[in-house]
């Protein structure tokens, strides 16, 4: 008897003085509110007994009762109080958002590479005094002020930024809050890099697929590897008004559609492409898939004969072959090979990929989370696609934060395929954040699921991200006051 008191008063001591340093901890907090933290210190000593209670508010006295309760904080009562941005030099222009709330937790998300910031800035005044954990209805609230491709970037990075926020609040991991996870690693995919010489890119294949463990890689097939070799391409004038198919004017080749260039390419042209296929899957072997992309701008027949031409490779997907709005162009591609088809991220929301799901215009949807709406409208999509016998692989290409969004949506999607990463050789690029689960954000080709880690799983660097800013805006989170405001009735319909 005697011995199993002392125990007790030793276990006793001992949940006291952890007790105690948990005080302290919230003392210290600069988030802990000064009647929150007067209280703390007038209770600190001698414990608190019901004598102690009396007089004291509801708030502080549940505070107490419930002390041994686990929670990341109090979920009913969040309000968003702030949005702010920081804008990194990823991919040539990329920014980090940062919603804010009355508590102290904050969540991040990101504007897609290549949008500009604005998109989510005018989001500001329309989920200010919002419970961040009313993720759909927040959704439903500014997804009108998104559109296509980039246009969408603000909505969906508000979204990424609500599912951090309610998860660590709750916390809970992302895909935890999506339904559930199906895989405790998501399967990425790399670019093959490109070199000077066979021996060189040889040498460049075996440190992506050996030491770096990529199982899967993509490449581009462009037009514009053979556009200087005569004989290879009809029509070639085109060229003229701007020979890159993504920089120009309005009136330019990379503006205008692929039905509408005239350009052809010849059996001279298909064979120098096939010698590029050819060239690197002789290297890569049969075992590894590969896809490919970015052919350039030229008609609906043309890329039939293309596809025909490498057929035999046994690729993984020839990726937007033609503009994805083009659906019943997409179905005669889709139809006219053994190869599979693949479009969609510059697609935004569930309604615009279902004429592709619907018609089986293409054999995998392909949507970018921070162009398609999001994690959980992203994870719709799979579903959606799914039920039609359709995967779905991820377009991604921004930084850590959006990458991460990703992970947690492709562990909660059963036919996911594969996730692109778009940075593998930018040393500085997994610096950007912690995880804050531990653990390595990639691991020989795969990126392991935070299963602990609540939101992302993820805390920024702050003085790496301040080291990578964009040189056109240095700022780092600074005040968005200006956007606080809302200034017009938004209701869409009368």
């Amino acid at each position: 008897m005697k011995s199993t008191l002392q125990h007790l008063i030793q276990k006793s001591k001992e949940q006291e003085r952890t007790y105690t340093a948990q005080r302290q901890a919230e003392i210290d907090n600069p988030f802990t509110k000064d009647n929150r933290r007067d209280f703390l210190k007038k209770t600190a000593l001698g414990g608190l007994s019901l004598t102690a209670l009396m007089g004291l508010s509801i708030e502080d006295t549940m505070a107490e009762t419930t002390k041994n309760v686990r929670r990341a904080s109090a979920p009913s009562d969040l309000k968003i109080t702030d949005l702010r941005y920081a804008h990194t030099n990823v991919m040539g222009g990329t920014a980090i958002l940062r919603i804010d709330t009355n508590q102290g937790i904050y969540g991040l998300g990101e504007v897609r590479d290549g949008a500009d910031p604005r998109y989510a800035l005018m989001l500001k005044s329309r989920i200010l005094g919002e419970n961040p954990c009313n993720v759909e209805k927040l959704f439903k609230i500014i997804k009108q002020f998104g559109g296509q491709s980039r246009q969408a970037g603000g909505v969906c990075g508000v979204e990424m930024a609500l599912w951090d926020l309610c998860g660590k609040a709750y916390n809970v991991p992302a895909w935890q809050l999506l339904g559930g996870r199906y895989r405790d690693s998501v399967r990425l995919y790399a670019d093959t890099p490109e070199a000077k010489s066979p021996e060189e890119q040889l040498k460049l294949i075996k440190y992506r697929t050996e030491e770096q463990g990529y199982t899967w890689l993509k490449m581009d097939v462009s037009i514009g590897e053979i556009m200087d070799i005569p004989g290879c391409i009809v029509n070639p004038e085109i060229f003229k008004m701007g020979k890159s198919q993504w920089q120009g004017g309005y009136m330019s080749y990379a503006n205008t559609a692929h039905p509408f260039t005239g350009v052809q390419i010849t059996e001279k042209g298909l064979d120098e492409l096939a010698k590029i296929v050819d060239h690197v899957r002789s290297m890569v072997g049969y075992d590894i898939p590969i896809s490919t992309d970015h052919y350039g701008h030229f008609d609906l027949n043309n890329c039939i004969r293309l596809g025909q031409a490498l057929d035999k490779y046994r690729l993984a997907w020839l990726e937007d072959m033609v503009p994805w709005q083009m659906w019943q162009q997409h179905k005669t591609i889709t139809d006219s090979l053994n190869t599979p088809t693949t479009t969609g991220e510059d697609i935004y929301l569930l309604e615009y990929f279902k004429d592709l799901i619907d018609n089986h215009a293409v054999d995998i949807v392909h949507p970018d989370l921070a162009s398609s709406g999001g994690l959980l409208e992203t994870k719709r999509i799979a579903d959606y696609a799914e039920e039609k016998g359709i995967g779905m692989a991820m377009h991604q290409a921004g930084t850590p934060v959006s990458f991460m969004a990703n992970v947690h949506c492709a562990a909660a999607t059963q036919n996911f395929l594969a996730l692109e990463h778009h940075s593998v050789d930018v040393p500085w690029w997994e610096d950007l954040v912690t995880m804050t689960g531990g653990g390595k954000m990639i691991d020989k080709g795969y990126a392991p699921v935070p299963l602990e880690a609540p939101g992302l799983g993820i805390e920024l660097n702050e003085e790496v991200v301040k080291a990578h800013l964009h040189p056109s805006d240095s700022s780092f989170f600074a005040p968005t006051d200006m956007w606080n405001e809302k200034r017009s009735h938004d209701r869409i319909y009368s």
